[in-house]
Order: C-alpha cells, then structure tokens, then sequence
C-alpha cells in the first residue's frame, strides 16, 4: 500500500515537472529564437536598404570656421 502511493506520488511530481516545468522552457525557448531570427531578418533588410540608397554627402564642419566668439577657459582654483 506504502509502496503504491509512492509510486503515485512520484508519477504526480514527474508529471507535473514536466508540464509545469520543461514544455512552457520549452515553448519559450522557441519564441525567442524566432523573434531573435526576425529582428536579424529585418537588420539584414535594413542594412541592405542603407546599401543601395544613395549615399548623400554631410555637409564638412570641419573645414568652416567657427561662428562667434571664443571665450578661453581658464580653472580657479
């Protein structure tokens, strides 16, 4: 008698450890591989825009002067 709850008691616990435990790992494992594979997908598609649009140039800042005064800075101590 002993001996036949115990082994009802450890069915219980093997089968509530795995669907409570290893199958929501499981599926959750999964879904972020997915999302983990869309979100290269999309930076893949994004890099390949940026690759075929036309590149327009900034304007160079650092050949123009700079506007206003200069105030030089000096520490007090």
């Amino acid at each position: 008698m002993l001996r036949a709850l115990l082994y009802f008691f450890l069915i219980y616990l093997g089968y509530q450890f795995i669907f409570n435990f290893l199958i929501p790992i499981f599926k959750t494992t999964q879904q972020v591989k997915r999302g983990v594979r869309e979100m290269n997908d999309r930076m893949n598609e994004f890099a390949k825009a940026q690759q075929n649009s036309p590149q327009t140039k900034s304007p160079d800042n650092s050949s123009k002067e700079p506007t206003g005064d200069y105030i030089d800075f000096e520490e007090i101590k």
